[in-house]
């Protein structure tokens, strides 16, 4: 199946979106390590969940929408996958700590291992990894950098 890739500008820098088969599949920063097996879309030309996704975020950055509503496909272990669903429920304007989603997972002494699963979420800021913090309250490490974190987490009057 033919993976397709677009490019959308946000305030927190260009991403990269691709879909296969009517999913999203992920959303990450440009120059995170992309599938070799991706078609590039003409500019218009997109797929619907690409070009819904690119409507989506707008209105996400404008303070217009909470919650996506997007077909998604994350692809990962079974544990991965767990952690990323346990993301994907947190509230809008709410965090929580990896301790509480390795406990939601069924894995309550894995938070090391839950902090792994959230720095490979394919699907930045529509499964919110965003929204976990230190069990201190502190902002922890994000792949994107703490700055587009405190961005997202300020944007959602989180901080």
């Amino acid at each position: 199946m033919t993976k397709s890739i677009t490019y959308h500008t946000t305030p927190v820098g260009e991403l990269a979106l691709v879909e296969e088969g009517g999913s999203l599949i992920i959303l990450g920063l440009v120059g995170d390590e992309m599938p070799g097996d991706v078609a590039e879309c003409t500019p218009g030309q997109e797929p619907e969940v690409l070009a819904c996704t690119k409507q989506q975020l707008d209105e996400y950055f404008a303070g217009e929408r909470r919650d996506f509503d997007l077909p998604l496909a994350p692809q990962g272990t079974d544990f991965q996958v767990a952690v990323w669903d346990a993301l994907y429920a947190i509230p809008w304007g709410e965090t929580r700590n990896y301790g509480q989603i390795a406990a939601q997972v069924g894995k309550p002494k894995a938070a090391r291992a839950v902090g792994g699963a959230n720095n490979r979420n394919p699907i930045a800021i529509v499964i919110p990894c965003h929204r976990v913090i230190g069990a201190n309250g502190a902002m922890v490490g994000y792949r994107g950098g703490v700055d587009i974190k405190e961005h997202l987490l300020k944007l959602e009057g989180i901080i």
